[in-house]
């Protein structure tokens, strides 16, 4: 897969401690790419925009309220 001009970037919330942080490239036609910033060259994961949408909203409505 071509990621040539992927531009990555990682949840406001994530803090610069080197936790468990991901990164999401959601600027490419037709695809959301998503890689680990502990290991960026240890692979990454891609999917359509409407799984990435799906995952985002459950993911959301599952987050535990204060």
């Amino acid at each position: 897969m071509d990621m040539t001009g992927a531009q990555w970037r990682k949840s406001s919330k994530s803090g610069n401690n080197g936790g468990a942080c991901v990164e999401v490239a959601d600027n490419l036609p037709g695809v959301v790419l998503v890689r680990d910033t502990k290991d960026r060259a240890g692979g990454t994961l891609s999917f359509r925009p409407a799984a990435w949408r799906g995952f985002v909203e459950l993911a959301k409505a599952a987050r535990p309220t204060a």
